[in-house]
């Protein structure tokens, strides 16, 4: 269906057209005069700074390649080719120094930000109708997340930090590299030692280890289900 829209006479529209010209006018005015004025603050400080235009200008090279550099590996390779090298064990070694507590930091820092996220979301698409039944019996706070919220999302928040957990486990092995401690450390040696059949039992314990966390992982997901459809 076509609506027509009238418009007024130009009479009633020529001081409308006047005052919107006018206000942008103004707008564009008040912007200009802002950046009139960083620009003299910028100025001011700069002098008293003892700011060198000239030699900022010729050394404006060493500031972008310091982030350049930042960008790159020992290797010279970039970052994102080998996230492995670039883990947050590394913030906390020159924080704490070797050993084992960087190594934890960096783990439990990373699977907290993630399960949050991953809870949040669980509990955020849960039926309400169970909820509001428990509320309208007189149910507290406590009753509701009881009874009407933790069946519905016990399984899958199990089955996350499970999953969390399998992937710490291989986590810890590749920030042991850096020196954060753990079988990680340990198997770097051997790998510079040539201890090969040390090499070779600690990566098979690893993925036995990985192994079982992930067998278990998925057993106790089906029953968790398995109980909520009962």
């Amino acid at each position: 269906m076509t609506r027509l829209v009238s418009l007024p006479p130009a009479a009633q529209l020529a001081p409308l057209i006047g005052n919107y010209n006018d206000a942008v006018t103004a707008k564009r005015r008040h912007l200009l005069l802002g950046l009139v004025a960083i620009a003299i603050a910028l100025l001011v400080s700069a002098v008293g700074a003892e700011v060198q235009p000239v030699t900022l200008w010729n050394k404006i090279g060493n500031f972008t390649s310091y982030f350049d550099r930042l960008l790159k590996l020992d290797t010279g390779a970039r970052v994102w080719t080998d996230p492995l090298e670039w883990v947050f064990a590394l913030i906390f070694v020159a924080a704490f120094g070797l050993g084992a507590l960087p190594g934890i930091l960096a783990v439990a820092i990373h699977t907290t930000g993630t399960l949050g996220k991953l809870f949040t979301e669980v509990v955020e698409n849960i039926d309400m109708g169970p909820v509001e039944g428990v509320a309208s019996t007189g149910g507290s706070w406590l009753a509701q997340v009881r009874f009407a919220v933790t069946p519905q999302v016990l399984s899958n928040l199990v089955s996350y930090a499970l999953l969390r957990f399998e992937i710490n486990v291989r986590g810890s092995t590749v920030i042991g590299f850096v020196g954060a401690g753990g079988i990680g450390q340990d198997l770097i040696v051997a790998i510079r030692k040539f201890y090969y059949s040390d090499v070779s039992a600690m990566l098979l314990m690893i993925i036995v280890t990985v192994m079982t966390i992930d067998i278990i992982s998925a057993r106790l997901r089906h029953r968790l289900l398995a109980m909520e459809n009962h």
